[in-house]
C-alpha cells in the first residue's frame, strides 16, 4: 500500500513537473489592435483572449493553438509574454471540388488557375460526399492514397481549406448496417428521391464514425471541418428512436456538433456547418432539427445555402428569387444577424454557380454570380463560397487579382 502512495505521488509530481504556464496578447495584423475572443488551445484546454487581447492558459505541450473568427489560424511553438501573437485577417472566397474534382488534374487545375488569376483564395474540399464515399478511412469507397499531399500541395500556394463532410446522408453506411439506419414506419430502411439511404442522427455510432473523419481531416491539414447533410430528411413518415420531436431533433443536431467541436479542440481548426437557406427565416427547426439559435452556440461559421433556386416559395416581397439574386443573399444574411445578434463574420454563405432547375432554367452567370458576392460582402459576411456540383467555373462575376475589374458576361 505504502509503495502505491509513494508511485501516485510521484506520478502527480510528475504531471505537475511537465504542465506550464501561458499567457500571452493576440492581435490583429493590420490593425494592431487586440482580438477579444480569440481561441487559444494546449491540447483538450481552450481559453478565450479578453476585451484586451490578453489571455492565460496552464496546462502540458509546448505548442499553443490560436484562431478567431475571420482570421487565419496559427500555431505558436515559444511564446515570448513581450510578443504580440499577431493573426492575420483572412475572408475564405472559395470554389466547390467533389472528390473527383480534387484528385483530376484538369479539374484541379482549372480551379488554381482561377484562384491564381482572381480574388478567390479558398477551396471546399469533399472528405466524404453525397454518396458516403471517403477520402480517408472511415467511410465507404477506397481512401486516396496521396489525399495529404494534395493537401499539402494546396496549402503551399496559400490556399485556406475546408473539409466538407456529408453526415447523416451515408447510403453505404446504412445499408450496410440497417440497425443504424432510418427506416420507414413498416420497418423498411427509407431511401430519398435521390434512392440513397441516410444513418440515424440519434445513433452514437453515426456520430462517432463521421467525427473521427472530422478528426482525420484535421490531422491531414484543413484549415475548417464543415459538416453537409447535418439535419433530418426532409421527409414524413418516417420512424426514429425516439419521437420526432422538434425539441429530439435540435438536441440531436445541435448535440453532435458540440460533441464535434470538443473532439476537434487540440487540432485547433474551425468548425461550420451548412444550412438550409430558408432556416434563416424560419423560427422553427424547419422540421430537419437545424434551429438557428441552437446552431449559433455550437458553430464557428454558418453557412446557409443562399442559392435563388432553392427558394422555392421566394422571400418577403420577392416571389421570383431567380431574378432577385442579391435580395436573395442579402436578406437572407440580415435576417439571421438580427435573429442571432450575430456579427457578419460569423457567417459565409453558399452561393449559387450553376442554371437554375427550380424555376425557369436560366443559367447562373457573372451578372447573377456578382450579385450574390456583393451581397454577402455587404452585409460583412466571412467570405463566400461557390456551388457548382460539377465542378465547372469560370471568372465571370470574379474580381481579377490585383484589380477593382471583374468580368461580367
Amino acid at each position: 500500500m505504502k509503495i502505491l502512495i509513494q508511485f501516485c505521488l510521484l506520478m502527480a509530481w510528475l504531471s505537475s513537473a511537465a504542465a506550464a504556464s501561458y499567457s500571452g496578447t493576440v492581435i490583429d495584423t493590420s490593425s494592431k489592435q487586440p482580438i477579444e475572443g480569440a481561441f487559444v488551445t494546449l491540447g483538450e484546454q481552450v481559453v478565450r483572449s479578453g476585451r484586451n487581447g490578453k489571455f492565460q492558459l496552464d496546462g502540458i505541450g509546448d505548442t499553443l493553438g490560436i484562431r478567431a473568427y475571420g482570421h487565419v489560424r496559427r500555431a505558436v511553438s515559444t511564446l515570448n509574454k513581450d510578443a504580440p501573437i499577431l493573426l492575420a485577417a483572412y475572408k475564405p472566397k472559395a470554389l466547390y471540388l467533389s472528390l473527383l474534382g480534387v484528385t483530376n488534374k484538369q479539374l484541379r487545375n482549372a480551379a488554381l488557375n482561377l484562384i491564381h488569376d482572381t480574388e478567390l483564395n479558398a477551396l471546399v474540399i469533399d472528405v466524404k460526399d453525397d454518396m458516403g464515399r471517403a477520402a480517408f478511412p472511415g467511410g465507404a469507397g477506397r481512401p486516396i492514397s496521396n489525399f495529404k499531399a494534395i493537401v499539402n500541395e494546396l496549402h503551399a500556394k496559400g490556399i485556406y481549406l475546408i473539409a466538407r463532410i456529408v453526415v447523416f446522408k451515408d447510403n453505404p453506411l446504412a445499408t450496410g448496417r440497417p440497425d443504424i439506419a432510418i427506416k420507414t414506419t413498416r420497418g423498411a430502411i427509407w431511401k430519398d428521391r435521390e434512392g440513397l439511404a441516410w444513418s440515424n442522427p440519434y445513433s452514437q455510432t453515426v456520430r462517432n464514425i463521421n467525427i473521427d473523419l472530422a478528426i482525420e481531416a484535421a490531422k491531414a491539414g484543413f484549415d475548417e471541418i464543415q459538416f453537409d447533410y447535418v439535419r433530418f430528411p426532409d421527409a414524413t413518415g418516417l420512424a426514429y428512436s425516439m419521437p420526432n420531436t422538434e425539441e429530439n431533433r435540435v438536441a440531436a443536431i445541435s448535440g453532435f456538433l458540440s460533441d464535434a467541436g470538443q473532439k476537434l479542440v487540440p487540432y485547433n481548426v474551425f468548425l461550420s456547418a451548412d444550412i438550409f437557406g430558408y432556416v434563416s427565416w424560419n423560427t422553427n427547426d424547419t422540421f430537419i432539427g437545424q434551429k438557428l439559435d441552437n446552431l449559433a452556440e455550437v458553430l464557428d461559421y454558418i453557412s446557409p445555402m443562399l442559392y435563388p433556386s432553392g427558394f422555392q416559395f421566394g422571400i418577403p416581397g420577392y416571389l421570383d428569387p431567380v431574378h432577385h439574386p442579391r435580395e436573395i443573399v442579402y436578406y437572407s444574411l440580415e435576417k439571421a444577424t438580427q435573429r442571432t445578434k450575430l456579427p457578419g463574420i460569423r457567417f459565409r454563405p453558399w452561393l449559387q454557380a450553376f442554371r437554375d432547375y427550380a424555376f425557369n432554367r436560366m443559367p447562373f452567370k457573372g451578372e447573377q454570380i456578382r450579385a450574390q458576392i456583393e451581397a454577402a460582402d455587404s452585409m460583412g459576411s466571412c467570405g463566400w463560397m461557390l456551388w457548382n456540383p460539377h465542378n465547372i467555373y469560370s471568372r465571370d462575376g470574379l474580381q481579377l487579382k490585383n484589380s477593382n475589374v471583374q468580368e461580367i458576361r
